[in-house]
């Protein structure tokens, strides 16, 4: 499966999208890395070129729930992308636990998983057949999940870096 993997738009933090590269290709997936601070147009632009299967948000700072409902609300905007499986993880605000009504209000928005920082979940979101189920209902049942031929992870700061 292809992944595009992001911070957040205030999220500075890379060595998390370090691990979680490195996570996502020993799990087999293709990873391309947009790096820290994506603001929501440019997670849209890259996910369009580069038609990843899904999109991992990761946030450490705490502003997780903020950054990842306006890109989550951007990434369903666009109706190429409006089917495009979309996890959020990490620390979604600064009150020190998960927020429930942040958590429902993101999956409103359109976020299928909102994972806190649970690599397990994210591993069984990924295997599970229902999410394939998921997008491929959202996607048309015409157009499969693509499998890649092997692990490539590509890291960039802009989407001008970004190889396609």
């Amino acid at each position: 499966m292809k992944i595009l993997l992001s911070g957040t738009a205030s999220d500075s933090h890379t060595w998390n999208l370090v691990y979680l590269g490195l996570f996502l290709e020993e799990l087999g997936h293709e990873v391309v890395g947009l790096g820290p601070c994506a603001d929501a147009e440019l997670l849209a632009a890259a996910c369009l070129r580069h038609a990843p299967d899904a999109v991992v948000l990761s946030s450490v700072n705490g502003h997780g729930y903020r950054d990842g409902l306006a890109a989550v609300r951007r990434l369903r905007a666009e109706p190429a992308l409006a089917a495009l499986p979309v996890v959020l993880g990490g620390k979604l605000g600064v009150a020190g636990h998960r927020q429930e009504a942040d958590v429902a209000r993101l999956t409103e928005a359109g976020c299928d998983a909102v994972l806190g920082e649970d690599l397990n979940a994210l591993r069984a979101f990924l295997a599970s057949g229902a999410r394939r189920e998921v997008a491929g209902a959202r996607r048309g049942a015409a157009e499969p999940l693509r499998e890649p031929a092997g692990p490539r992870r590509e890291t960039a700061t802009s989407l001008r870096e970004v190889p396609a």
